[in-house]
């Protein structure tokens, strides 16, 4: 395992795409029937009953189910569409027998599709928040934010050597003072599977995502410097700094991506936060106490890294 790898973090799912999952692939089944396009350009594709089909209902499930994202193109004559397409006939030819057989009257099914209902709603109302958040203007804000912490980072380019003992770790130091390669050391010597076959080489890291260990030992030690042996979690570590340079930054269409997830989350996040701070809320669970009606913890925690670096 490369000790230099960031940590993988629990996926945090953002709210706005459990209200789209949730919410639009039943809108695809009830959406449609109308002559009119429900968007400007918008195409019909299908009819099913008198029912019309729009290339945007098959795009809204394409989205739905995770297939593409949010404002990204589907070609109408790309095997996903016609899958896709597929898959809205059946939901409506389904939908249309469950109405035939009045399953839509019992007071079960009248709460399930108020549920619906009020999904599609929520997400209608956090796409338009999430309109006014997303601008062009917010996201050059936080990515020169970005570029004003990044210049004075630094990344420094390591080989390692991990061995199980410190024993062994002198053993290594031995012999690499007698002359022998880093690399041809690393592949013959090192119980790191992940860099061994590769010299070592860990590459490129800016000390704020290295293990504490390894970046205490690193500090200050100039390019060609021999650092080691000393303990980690894995094993005894050698290393050799290849490099030391300035970070260097990703351009603002690299980084556009992160950041338009960090302002999307943050807009809805703000927008519950506001929400439960003025609706009164009695959670009645069994066994426990009851929290206040605007409780800190109600709103989602806000990510680690205020504005994760792109």
């Amino acid at each position: 395992m490369n000790p230099f790898r960031r940590p993988s973090h629990p996926r945090k799912t953002p709210v706005l795409a459990v209200l789209l999952a949730a919410g639009l692939a039943t809108a695809a089944c009830s959406r449609g029937g109308g002559d009119r396009p429900p968007e400007p350009g918008d195409r019909a594709v299908a009819t099913v009953q008198d029912r019309t089909i729009w290339a945007s209902d098959v795009k809204r499930e394409a989205v739905a189910q995770g297939l593409i994202g949010e404002g990204e193109p589907l070609d109408i004559t790309s095997d996903l569409f016609r899958r896709v397409l597929d898959e809205v006939i059946d939901q409506k030819l389904l939908a249309g027998e469950a109405q035939r057989r009045r399953l839509d009257s019992s007071a079960l099914a009248q709460r399930r599709l108020e549920a619906t209902r009020e999904r599609i709603l929520g997400d209608m109302l956090v796409e338009s928040v999430v309109d006014k958040a997303v601008s062009d203007q917010a996201v050059q804000t936080l990515y020169n934010e970005q570029l004003r912490l990044a210049k004075n980072a630094e990344e420094i380019r390591v080989r390692l050597i991990l061995s199980r003992t410190k024993a062994d770790a002198d053993a290594v130091i031995g012999i690499l003072g007698q002359g022998a390669g880093f690399e041809a050391v690393a592949m013959e010597r090192s119980i790191d599977e992940a860099t061994r076959f590769s010299g070592g080489d860990l590459g490129y890291s800016t000390p704020d995502v290295m293990p504490q260990a390894y970046a205490d030992a690193l500090r200050d030690k100039p390019a060609g410097a021999l650092v080691g042996p000393f303990q980690t979690e894995g094993g005894w570590a050698v290393l050799r700094v290849e490099d030391r340079r300035k970070e260097t930054p990703p351009t603002l269409e690299q980084a556009r991506p992160q950041i338009v997830r960090y302002l999307t989350y943050e807009g809805v996040r703000q927008l519950l936060e506001q929400l439960r701070g003025k609706a009164k809320v009695d959670v009645r669970l069994p066994g426990q106490p009851t929290p206040p009606a605007n409780p800190a913890s109600a709103a989602p925690a806000q990510p680690s890294e205020p504005a994760a670096r792109p």
